[in-house]
């Protein structure tokens, strides 16, 4: 069950299981993201409730995603889905529903082994000198960090953007 009339439709349609919710998060599950997004080691800076989208199951949250704000673009982070719900196509709905709400070129962050799921989704790898200039910034510590520690990132954009010339 989707409980938001603002969705897509159509083939980008975000469709979550039989008795999920999707909706938008609210300042009472502030506490529930940031546990989420810490349990997978992702970037817990910027998180703020109001960007979030979350896919409840009776009153557990199992699922959020935010597009971050950035000037002239948007990022696609904190993308989480509890281990015992992957698989299930929540976090493809989730993609779906926050590119579909961005009003700004799209781009994300992310390990390599996540590349795949996310060209299913539109999203294509990007070089460093196609990011647009905030999120540049914000990726250059990842990149630094990356390199220290050998972990590497791949930096994507959403292509329906791209193809567009949506990028400055």
């Amino acid at each position: 069950m989707v409980s938001d009339a603002r969705l897509p439709t159509g083939p980008h349609q975000a469709h979550v299981p039989e008795g999920c919710t999707l909706r938008p998060a609210r300042p009472q599950d502030m506490a529930t993201l940031r546990r989420l997004v810490w349990s997978e080691r992702l970037d817990p800076t910027q998180l703020r409730w109001s960007q979030f989208w979350v896919v409840q199951h009776r009153e557990r949250i199992i699922a959020c995603g935010q597009l971050r704000h950035f000037p002239g673009v948007r990022e696609l982070g904190s993308l989480v889905v509890v281990p015992e719900w992957r698989g299930r196509g929540i976090g493809s709905a989730l993609v779906r529903h926050l590119v579909a709400q961005a009003d700004a070129p799209v781009f994300l962050e992310c390990a390599v082994r996540l590349v795949e799921f996310y060209e299913r989704l539109g999203f294509r790898q990007v070089s460093w000198k196609e990011l647009p200039w905030p999120l540049k910034i914000k990726f250059g510590v990842t990149l630094v960090v990356g390199t220290l520690v050998r972990r590497r990132a791949a930096f994507m954009g959403y292509d329906d953007h791209l193809r567009k010339g949506g990028v400055t």
